[in-house]
């Protein structure tokens, strides 16, 4: 049987893209920062987002039936951290510029990119919600650099080296 800390630490040599996913509705505007997210298919635009249970936003997108994934940029490192926060939810809306696309859900202006979503099937495994959520918007950025997380740490992909 594999332990609970081995697959941990197994899973921080796995490079993941950093986002910062949002949603609002009758119960307010939340987000929180997550690594676990990925393409599921084209047709439909369909994203996977992986959520612990734990976490105090958790039901408020379960209500909200919507979210939207901001995929940061290098300078975004901050907002990562305080989304990775226990700061409340309406002092982190106080970092960085919010708009909304289809579903209301934030945007963060200068994303990477953000996908819109509607949650349409939500499946509980283990201490995690994963949420299956179709994309109804996406804006792009003119950002060309992202952010990652690998080994515990953040790294900037996209930068070339000068030599």
């Amino acid at each position: 049987m594999i332990e609970a800390t081995d697959f941990k630490n197994a899973m921080s040599l796995l490079t993941s893209a950093v986002n910062v996913v949002t949603t609002t509705g009758t119960s307010g505007r939340h987000g929180f920062t997550a690594s676990a997210v990925c393409s599921v298919t084209d047709t439909p635009p369909t994203l996977l987002i992986c959520m612990n249970k734990a976490s105090r936003s958790h039901t408020h997108f379960i209500e909200n039936k919507i979210l939207t994934v901001n995929v940061l940029g290098t300078h975004h490192e901050h907002i990562s951290k305080v989304f990775a926060s226990k700061m409340s939810s309406e002092e982190r809306f106080k970092h960085g510029k919010w708009a909304e696309l289809t579903t209301g859900a934030p945007v963060l202006e200068d994303a990477l990119v953000s996908f819109d979503c509607h949650i349409e099937q939500i499946q509980e495994v283990g201490t995690h919600t994963i949420f299956i959520c179709r994309t109804v918007a996406i804006q792009q950025s003119e950002q060309e650099h992202g952010l990652a997380y690998f080994n515990r740490a953040y790294h900037h992909v996209g930068e070339t080296e000068i030599a």
